[in-house]
């Protein structure tokens, strides 16, 4: 299978779909994404600057789900699953313990991401910034941690934000940490 991106182009003049290597399944769960206009280019979009990234072209075929959810539907998730009786902007649940699984068995399942919708939004507002780029960070962000990375400790976080910074440039977003007041994830 071949390390570069697809190269084929759409009438917009983006590739038509990301890289070979990742695939992502955009599932909506809540009517309030109908409101954002480009929705599945924008997660696309997303998918397709990370798996461009020369650090991940060693990579095997996978799949991603991206659930495009609602804050009680996050809420329920993040109380089970983290102990957490609140929403969050999203929630990346690996496929395996270690993120990327080992192996052979192609595409390999990299897990799924949950959005929410009325947080995204309201983040979005309180930083100033467009609902795009904040969707799009996030969607980065939680691919990241499928693909193993952290933010346990300062020197996991300052790689996991590099990286984010260096892939949202590609899409022509500024540094969403350069205010490291305004927590971006949470």
């Amino acid at each position: 299978m071949p390390d570069e991106p697809d190269s084929r182009r759409s009438p917009t003049g983006r590739p038509d779909r990301v890289p070979l290597w990742l695939s992502l399944d955009i599932v909506q769960d809540a009517e309030d994404w109908d409101g954002v206009e480009g929705l599945d280019a924008l997660i696309e979009d997303a998918g397709r600057a990370l798996a461009a990234r020369p650090r991940f072209s060693d990579l095997t075929s996978a799949e991603a789900c991206v659930a495009l959810s609602d804050d009680a539907s996050v809420q329920d998730l993040n109380l089970r699953y983290r102990g957490k009786d609140k929403p969050t902007n999203v929630l990346s649940f690996p496929a395996s313990a270690a993120g990327h699984p080992a192996g052979g068995a192609e595409p390999c399942a990299l897990g799924d991401l949950v959005l929410a919708y009325e947080t995204l939004v309201r983040e979005a507002g309180e930083q100033g910034i467009p609902l795009a780029h904040h969707l799009q960070h996030l969607v980065v962000h939680g691919l990241l941690h499928l693909l193993g990375f952290d933010h346990e400790t300062e020197a996991d976080a300052e790689e996991m934000e590099a990286i984010e910074v260096e892939i949202l440039a590609g899409l022509g977003i500024p540094n969403p940490y350069q205010d490291e007041t305004t927590p971006i994830v949470s």
